[in-house]
């Protein structure tokens, strides 16, 4: 490492007080340097419609260091809501990371989900599935590459779709894999994105959604909703009935 190169998992002060880490291996912050809690509650919980969800379903591309997992969860305790937060990570922070960035005091970090998930974490890397729950939250952590990882369809009332940036970690913005994204969401499920790029924008239409435009967090000009259509109807694999 030279001396103009950021340490691996290096903490980030926000504007907004909140926290994000870099990524030697992206070579970009986790999440976004102009305020990660206020991306994770407007781009995601507020753009997804999730605040207002009674019995929110959320699946998220890349769990990262869990900020949009805590700001979900203080949204969905705040309200009473029950909640279940699928999610699939490739390459997994160390646990004293996701601790540091959250603080004692950071959005969510006080439920005891969090601690339950912090407690089951692994040490190094990670296989399988991890899955906790407490106090109405259900929290599983599939520990693979989304790219082949078998996804539930029509299952998510809301998509963050939160990956590195398309010119760090393409694979998670081509067509093809936005539209297998697409199929796992419910009839009137949202897709949410920092992205407002020309070619994620065509992805997500040819995937069948309907694509808003929306102001974006502190930082960026917009981002972008995707809606499933309400009468969407998602088929099994080989199905070709009319």
């Amino acid at each position: 490492m030279t001396r103009d190169e950021t340490p691996a998992f290096a903490v980030l002060l926000t504007p907004d007080g909140s926290r994000t880490a870099h990524s030697a291996r992206y070579g970009e912050a986790y999440g976004s340097r102009h305020g990660a809690a206020a991306q994770a509650r407007h781009v995601f919980v507020e753009g997804t419609g999730t605040h207002d969800h009674p019995a929110p379903r959320v699946l998220e591309v890349g769990f990262g260091l869990g900020v949009n997992f805590r700001a979900t969860v203080a949204d969905a305790a705040a309200r009473g809501a029950p909640l279940h937060y699928r999610a699939y990570e490739f390459d997994p922070a160390p646990r004293a990371v996701l601790r540091a960035v959250a603080g004692e005091d950071g959005q969510g970090a006080d439920h005891p989900v969090w601690a339950a998930l912090l407690a089951a974490w692994p040490e190094e890397g990670g296989r399988g599935e991890l899955e906790v729950e407490a106090a109405g939250i259900r929290a599983t952590v599939t520990f693979a590459d989304v790219l082949s990882a078998d996804l539930p369809p029509g299952w998510a009332t809301a998509l963050y779709l939160d990956g590195f940036s398309p010119s760090r970690n393409p694979e998670v913005w081509t067509p093809d894999f936005v539209t297998r994204l697409a199929g796992t969401l419910a009839p009137g499920g949202v897709l949410g994105t920092y992205s407002a790029a020309g070619h994620v924008r065509r992805a997500l239409t040819a995937a069948g959604l309907r694509v808003e435009r929306h102001p974006g967090a502190p930082g960026k000009r917009e981002c972008l909703r995707a809606i499933q259509a309400a009468g969407h109807e998602v088929r099994a694999a080989g199905d070709t009935t009319p």
